[in-house]
C-alpha cells in the first residue's frame, strides 16, 4: 500500500502544497462507489497478522444495496450484502489467546451482526434477545439511565469502575454527561444549533455544530472555545498519532476541506477534489499514521502522514498570532488597590451620581458651543438648506508676503448659488490685504472656486494675528459662514 496507484496520479496534484508537505499520497480512485459515513469505518488487524484492513459499513448508492466491505490497501478484499443499512462499526477482543485476532460488531438494522475472521458468528437482535448473564449488572446499570431526548452521538470515557462518564449529543439539541453511579445526566450543555459531530480530545469534548462552528467543553459543561468553519460540517472524527502523543480533531467541510484542529488551534488543512464525508486514521496495512477519506461523489483517498512531519500551530493557514493566546502577566494586588476597591463599594452610589452629573454638565456645554457656533455662523460649513456651501483657507509662504487661497464650493445638487460676497477682518496696524472685501462669481454646483488673494505683515517684532473670512449674502447682515485664519509668523522680516 506504500506505492500509489496509477489512477490517482492526475487528481493527486489538485491538493494543496500546504497539505503536500505533510502527507503523501498513497491511493485516490473518484469512482470507488463507497458511501458511508465516519462511524462505519473501522481500522483492525482481522487476521492477526499485523496488517490492518479497513471495513467498510457501505450504505451502496442512494442508500440501496448494503454491503460490508474489507479492504486490503486500495482493493476490495471481500464483500457481503447487508440485510440493512449499516448503522456503525467496531472492532473487540473475544479471547485472549495468541495470536489476538479481534472481532467485528455491525449495527445494521434492528440487529447487531458478530464477524469473526470475516465470517457471521453471531447475531443480537435487539432489544427481543435477553441480555448476556455477565454483563446483566452492566445492562441494568445502563437501562436505569435516562436521558429527555433521543441520543445521536455518545462518547464514553474512563474504565467503567473507575470515573466512567458517558457524554451523549440528542436530537433537542443539548449535550449530557452521564456518570456511573448517575440515573439522570449530573451535567447538560445547551447548544445553540443540532450538533453534527462528537469528539473527546484528551479531556476537552469538541462538538460540531450546524452553525459551522466547533465548540470545545469540559466534563462538566463549561464552555472553553469556539471556532467558525468556512463551510458546513459533514463529518468528524479524532486524529492520533500515539508516537508525538498528539490528539487532534478532523473536521470535513462541504467545500472538500479537512480541517485538523488541536483545540482552538488550525494544524493543518487538506484539500480533496470533492467533499468528504468520512475519515478514519490509524494503522492501516503496516503504515502507522494513514489516514481515510471518502467523498460525496464515492471516491476513496488515502494518505500516508510523512514521519518527518509535525503539526505546528497556525501551519494551516494564517490567523491569530500566538502572542494574543499568552496569558498577561498580572501583577500582584498592591495595597492601594485594595484601599481603593474597598472604597467604590462602600461609596459606588454616590461615585456613580458624581460622574452622572459630570457627564450631563459636558454634554450642556458642548450644546451651548454648537448653538452658538451656529449662531455666530463659525461653522466653515453653511448648513442651511438654501445655502449650502464649504469654505477651505490655505496660506503659503514664508512672509512678508503670504498667498491666501480661499476654496469656495457649492455641494448643492442643482442650484447655483448667486450674489455672494467675501469680507476680511484683520488688524490694519498688521496686516494689509489689496482687497478686503469683493464679490464672488456664480458657483456652479459642484465645482470648487480657488479665490486668491496676498496678504503683507507689517510688523517686524515677529507677532501673528487672526484674520477672519467672511462670506455675506448681498442685503443680509449676518453671515452665511465664517472662517478664522491663524496667520504664520513672517520668517522674511526675521531674516532681514
Amino acid at each position: 500500500m506504500a506505492a500509489a496507484s496509477s489512477s490517482d496520479s492526475d487528481s493527486g496534484r489538485a491538493e494543496s502544497s500546504e497539505a503536500n508537505s505533510k502527507w503523501l499520497d498513497a491511493h485516490y480512485d473518484p469512482v470507488a462507489n463507497i458511501h458511508t459515513f465516519s462511524a462505519c469505518l473501522v481500522l483492525a488487524d482481522l487476521h492477526g497478522d499485523g496488517e490492518h484492513k479497513l471495513v467498510v459499513g457501505d450504505l451502496g448508492p442512494g442508500g440501496q444495496q448494503p454491503r460490508l466491505k474489507v479492504l486490503k490497501g486500495p482493493a476490495v478484499l471481500t464483500e457481503s450484502p447487508l440485510p440493512a443499512l449499516p448503522a456503525a462499526a467496531a472492532t473487540f477482543l473475544m479471547e485472549h489467546h495468541e495470536p489476538q485476532a479481534p472481532a467485528l460488531a455491525l449495527a445494521s438494522g434492528p440487529c447487531v451482526y458478530v464477524y469473526k475472521n470475516l465470517r457471521p458468528y453471531f447475531k443480537f437482535s435487539l432489544p427481543q434477545l435477553p441480555p448476556n448473564p455477565l454483563e446483566q449488572d452492566l445492562w441494568h446499570q445502563a437501562k436505569e439511565m435516562s436521558l429527555p431526548s433521543i441520543p445521536v452521538f455518545l462518547e464514553a470515557s474512563g474504565q467503567f469502575d473507575v470515573e466512567f462518564r458517558l457524554a451523549a449529543a440528542c436530537r433537542n439539541g443539548n449535550i449530557y454527561i452521564l456518570r456511573r453511579d448517575s440515573k439522570h445526566p449530573k451535567y447538560c450543555i445547551e447548544l445553540s444549533a443540532q450538533p453534527v459531530g462528537l469528539v473527546r480530545v484528551h479531556k476537552v469534548l469538541v462538538v460540531g455544530s450546524t452553525e459551522d462552528s466547533l465548540h470545545g467543553f469540559t466534563h462538566k459543561g463549561k464552555k472553553l472555545w469556539t471556532v467558525h468553519m468556512p463551510a458546513a460540517i459533514l463529518t468528524m472524527n479524532l486524529l492520533e498519532q500515539r508516537s508525538r502523543g498528539l490528539q487532534a480533531v478532523m473536521a470535513g467541510l462541504a467545500n472538500g476541506e479537512v480541517r485538523i484542529y488541536r483545540d482552538k488551534a488550525l494544524l493543518n488543512v487538506i484539500r480533496a477534489p470533492d467533499a468528504v464525508t468520512s475519515l478514519c486514521f490509524g494503522r492501516y496495512g503496516r503504515e502507522e499514521n494513514t489516514l481515510i477519506m471518502t467523498t460525496r461523489g464515492g471516491g476513496l483517498i488515502i494518505k500516508i502522514l510523512k514521519r518527518t512531519a509535525v503539526f505546528v500551530e497556525g501551519g494551516g493557514e494564517m490567523g491569530p498570532p500566538p502572542a494574543q493566546a499568552t496569558k498577561l502577566n498580572v501583577p500582584r494586588k498592591t495595597r492601594l488597590y485594595v484601599d481603593q476597591t474597598l472604597r467604590e463599594r462602600e461609596a459606588g452610589t454616590a461615585m456613580h451620581r458624581a460622574f452622572q452629573t459630570d457627564l450631563y454638565l459636558l454634554r450642556l456645554r458642548t450644546a451651548r458651543a454648537y448653538v452658538q457656533a451656529l449662531e455666530s455662523s463659525l461653522s466653515p460649513m453653511s448648513m442651511t438648506a438654501r445655502e449650502p456651501l464649504k469654505l477651505h483657507a490655505v496660506v503659503q509662504g514664508l512672509g512678508p508676503t503670504f498667498k491666501l487661497t480661499l476654496h469656495l464650493q457649492n455641494p448643492s445638487t442643482a442650484r447655483p448659488a448667486l450674489g455672494l460676497l467675501i469680507c476680511f477682518l484683520y488688524n490694519e496696524a498688521l496686516y494689509a490685504l489689496p482687497r478686503a472685501f469683493f464679490k464672488v462669481p456664480l458657483l456652479v454646483p459642484g465645482l470648487n472656486y480657488p479665490l486668491e488673494t496676498f496678504v503683507e505683515s507689517l510688523s517686524n517684532k515677529g507677532i501673528s494675528d487672526i484674520i477672519k473670512v467672511l462670506v455675506l449674502r448681498e442685503g443680509q447682515s449676518a453671515p452665511l459662514l465664517s472662517a478664522h485664519i491663524n496667520m504664520p509668523v513672517s520668517e522674511g522680516l526675521a531674516a532681514a
